[in-house]
């Protein structure tokens, strides 16, 4: 890291820090606010739209340090789409449908105008999987539920902060080793820009991040991922999704408890994982911290399996299944009567 990029990310942290109160007072001012209701955990109304502050300081960031690549301005262009989209929501409450529009539009730009696409992946024995006209259909899926991911876990003060900058912080740290200097200029920027934030948004938090900060940051952490992780082996592509196994694993156990309840998928509730550790008697600042520490050994797994043969990554894999199924089986994320080996070990040991 060289002395300017460091003064690079010293700046965007001030800036986050000193432009945070700033968007506190705008967003009084024009109404974005978050009333209290049965489903939120905060009693009282609070300022959104702290995603601006992310977004300006990790765009004075990329504007002094220019990072030379092709897809730089298609892919800030699409996140200036999606901080409007999420600013909009902040404010005025938009659809389902015209958020969903907007994160579509943000997604094209980055694929189609800035080429953030996986084209295909090489195989572990030999050749490649070419996906053709299915390439862009898919790197749409990717970012749009990436997207979504990290807004489904913003329930908690600093909760989708925290965790999305261990995820960015673990992919800048893997592309520093395979020396993509473009990931980790991009990443480490953005890490900077929201630990800013992140002093007035831990609890007891003083402003959210709203859907401005979490739709911001999963559509910047899907695309870093793309472009930290594309084209490559099959084993490989395994990487980001574990970086992401935090947002990804409670976004797929939402579902599938809302099909096992015949709800409808995109029906909220408030048995998230961060809603089951509450009811578990954890405090808000203890839940936070435990999904920080289960992000984190996501993370470990990640960079562990990065390295390991095929053998070990199977184990690495294995080992993260069984811990995930026994925290979900733990904490009732799919109900309290779901618990298959938690009831198995409990009978052998009777």
């Amino acid at each position: 890291m060289t002395l300017e990029f460091a003064l690079v990310l010293l700046l965007c942290l001030i800036s986050s820090v000193l432009l945070t109160p700033v968007v506190k007072k705008f967003a009084v001012r024009v109404g974005a606010t978050d009333a209290p209701n049965h489903r939120k955990v905060h009693n009282k109304v609070m300022p959104r739209l702290g995603g601006l502050a992310i977004f300006i300081s990790f765009s004075i960031g990329i504007i002094i340090m220019r990072p030379a690549g092709e897809d730089t301005w298609p892919i800030m262009i699409g996140a200036l789409i999606i901080v409007l989209t999420g600013a909009l929501d902040d404010r005025f409450q938009l659809s389902p449908k015209a958020k969903l529009i907007g994160q579509i539009t943000a997604a094209l730009i980055a694929i189609i105008w800035g080429g953030v696409q996986v084209e295909f992946i090489n195989l572990p024995f030999g050749g490649r999987l070419e996906f053709g006209i299915f390439s862009i259909p898919l790197t749409l899926l990717w970012i749009v539920g990436i997207t979504n991911a990290i807004n489904l876990i913003d329930g908690l003060d600093g909760l989708a902060a925290g965790v999305s900058t261990i995820a960015i912080f673990t992919i800048s740290g893997m592309a520093i080793i395979m020396g993509d200097a473009y990931v980790a200029i991009f990443g480490l920027i953005l890490v900077a820009s929201t630990l800013g934030f992140l002093f007035y948004n831990f609890h007891p938090a003083k402003i959210f991040m709203g859907d401005t900060g979490a739709l911001f940051l999963g559509f910047m952490i899907s695309v870093l991922a793309l472009l930290g992780f594309k084209n490559i082996t099959v084993i490989s592509l395994i990487i980001p999704v574990l970086i992401l196994g935090v947002p990804i694993s409670d976004t797929f156990f939402a579902i599938v408890r809302r099909i096992l309840h015949k709800q409808p998928i995109s029906a909220p509730d408030k048995s998230h994982l961060h809603h089951c550790l509450l009811n578990a008697g954890f405090t808000h600042r203890e839940t936070v911290v435990i999904i920080y520490g289960i992000a984190s050994m996501f993370s470990l797994s990640a960079f562990i399996f990065s390295q390991s043969t095929i053998w070990g990554a199977i184990v690495v894999i294995a080992v993260v299944l069984f811990s995930l199924e026994i925290i979900v089986e733990s904490v009732g994320l799919l109900g309290k009567n779901y618990r298959p080996i938690l009831n198995l070990v409990r009978e052998k040991k009777s």
